[in-house]
C-alpha cells in the first residue's frame, strides 16, 4: 500500500503503520486510502502531460483538483469529461470537477552521484583490454570506451 506524495514504499509503509497504531490517527486511515485510491485513478485517467495534478478534496460529489499552471488548467479542462467520466467507470460518484491552480515552487530534484574508483589491478586489467582486443573496426568504439575508462581512472 502507498500513500501518495511519499517518494519511497518504505516512507509509506512507516506512515500506515503509525496511523493503525495512534488510535486518534486511525480514523484518518480510510480517508487517506480513499484520497490515494482517487489519486491514482485520476492518474490513470489522465495523460501524462497532467502528471502534475493532484486531488485537492472530494465531498459531495464534487472533485476539486489542484493543477500547477494556468496553461495546464485550461488544457485539462478540454479533458474533464473523459476524466469524469472514466473515474464514474472506476466506481466514484462524481458530478462536478473543479479545478485551482496552485504554483508551487519549483524545487530542484538532488541527484546523487557516486564516482566509481576502481583499484589499480582493474586499471591494469582494462587498458590491457584495451590493447589486446582485435582492432576491427566493430571493436573501434570498444577500445576506445575502455581506454578512455582507464584513462580517467589513473
Amino acid at each position: 500500500m502507498h500513500i501518495y506524495g511519499t517518494k519511497t514504499r518504505r516512507t509509506s509503509i512507516v506512515a500506515t503503520d503509525f496511523l493503525k497504531r495512534n488510535d486518534k490517527m486511525a480514523a484518518l486511515l480510510p480517508t487517506a486510502m480513499r484520497m490515494a485510491s482517487l489519486q491514482s485513478d485520476c492518474a490513470r485517467a489522465l495523460p501524462p502531460m497532467f502528471g502534475n495534478c493532484d486531488v485537492l478534496s472530494f465531498e459531495d460529489a464534487r472533485l476539486v483538483l489542484a493543477v500547477p499552471s494556468s496553461a495546464v488548467a485550461a488544457k485539462l479542462k478540454q479533458q474533464l469529461p473523459k476524466l469524469q467520466g472514466a473515474l464514474q467507470q472506476r466506481g466514484w460518484h462524481i458530478d462536478e470537477i473543479k479545478l485551482k491552480v496552485q504554483v508551487t515552487r519549483s524545487i530542484p530534484q538532488v541527484v546523487h552521484t557516486h564516482q566509481l574508483i576502481l583499484p589499480g589491478t582493474a586499471r591494469s586489467a582494462f587498458e590491457a583490454l584495451g590493447d589486446a582486443l582485435p582492432k576491427t573496426k566493430a571493436n573501434a568504439t570498444l577500445i576506445a570506451a575502455v581506454k578512455a575508462m582507464a584513462a580517467r581512472q589513473r
